[in-house]
């Protein structure tokens, strides 16, 4: 497919810049193409909002996108790091919105997609005052069983217990180590989506239930070196001024449906590759990488590697541990206010499902002049 870029006359406006649109949605959903087609349609840039599609290397198991559609379509915020190197929601909420003030610049329209809900939060709320990370506590946490950790977290924070991924290290580690440094229970540090997202502040847009909402994001990001150098464990805070309107799409499918889109992305995953690619990775340092072990396919392919499995069992493994990791995506979204829901059909045109995210987008800036 080839997308060329024919930016709109978009309005201009005193107060505000186009965008950005945020399009979140579950794994395989088809979320990546709606961006591609609408990028094209409106002179758009993409910001991914994956926590994997970070990594270089890191290539057919993330399904990052192809080169020729970034040649197509400027991407930002993917290959910007080594695999011996870490990255958090804390630095790409800085980046992203180093990104949306750049696009802008341009006289572009900035599109955030992926599928990382922690990320749109951060990026639209900031991730309030937790400490940032503590080599000497980390390693600690890192070599104690998640089952003593999980236990910490039961007795000094119930809340977090209750709603945490219990199944995920990372983020259990990540809590109890707050708790240790703060002494505070991590859910009282944590924003709460709920109650700071933005709401709608300008006119509905009657396009299919798409509403155009109002979220303050700040125009001015901090500079940072290449690729990233953010220290800090603290995100900026979205800025008072320059609210423009946005819209923030959840896309979604039939269970059956999605069924059939991860069971074929999966296999395509294979054919291209992924053994090898993954074989490649190690040698670079991926079993290391905890964050992007994480990343399903690669965990189950370096366990093949291993000889812990066949191949036909890795590959039934990295499409049971898919449809697992949607549910959770889907459980998280939905637990999220302010969400504009948006169900495809199997057989529906994505081109034409990006034209009606565009037609509203456009009307909504020129309500705004």
């Amino acid at each position: 497919m080839t997308t060329k870029i024919h930016p709109p006359s978009l309005p201009r406006r005193s107060e505000a810049k186009a965008g950005p649109i945020l399009i979140a949605g579950l794994t395989a959903v088809g979320k990546s193409e709606i961006a591609l087609r609408l990028a094209g349609q409106l002179g758009g840039e993409i910001i991914s909002a994956d926590s994997m599609q970070v990594y270089r290397g890191l290539d057919i198991g993330t399904a990052k996108p192809s080169p020729a559609d970034r040649a197509c379509v400027p991407h930002h915020l993917i290959d910007i790091c080594d695999l011996t190197e870490s990255f958090d929601a804390a630095q790409f909420a800085r980046l992203a919105h180093c990104a949306v003030a750049e696009i802008q610049a341009r006289g572009h329209v900035p599109i955030l997609c992926g599928g990382t809900g922690l990320y749109f939060k951060a990026f639209l709320e900031g991730l309030g005052e937790a400490p940032p990370a503590n080599p000497k506590l980390r390693a600690e946490l890192e070599a104690a069983p998640l089952e003593k950790l999980l236990d910490e977290l039961r007795e000094r924070d119930p809340a977090t217990f209750e709603k945490i991924d219990k199944k995920n290290p990372r983020r259990v580690i990540r809590a109890v180590e707050v708790i240790r440094l703060t002494g505070k229970p991590f859910s009282e540090q944590q924003s709460r989506w709920g109650q700071t997202f933005p709401g709608s502040r300008s006119a509905d847009i009657p396009v299919r239930g798409f509403t155009g909402h109002s979220c303050p994001v700040s125009a001015k990001a901090d500079a940072v070196s290449p690729p990233h150098g953010l220290a800090t464990g603290k995100s900026p805070e979205p800025a008072d001024k320059n609210v423009y309107p946005t819209f923030i799409i959840v896309f979604t499918r039939s269970t059956d449906d999605l069924r059939r889109r991860i069971d074929a992305r999966v296999d395509a995953m294979f054919k291209r590759g992924l053994v090898d690619e993954t074989h490649e990775l190690l040698k670079r340092g991926l079993a290391e990488n905890k964050t992007a072990m994480q990343a399903i396919g690669y965990r189950q392919v370096v366990e093949h590697l291993r000889g812990e499995r066949s191949l036909k069992e890795t590959i039934e493994l990295v499409k049971i541990r898919t449809r697992q990791f949607a549910k959770r995506q889907l459980t998280w979204f939905r637990a999220q206010k302010n969400l504009e829901w948006i169900e495809l059909k199997p057989d529906e045109s994505l081109e034409k499902c990006a034209q009606k995210i565009c037609e509203p987008f456009l009307k909504s800036q020129s309500d705004g002049r």
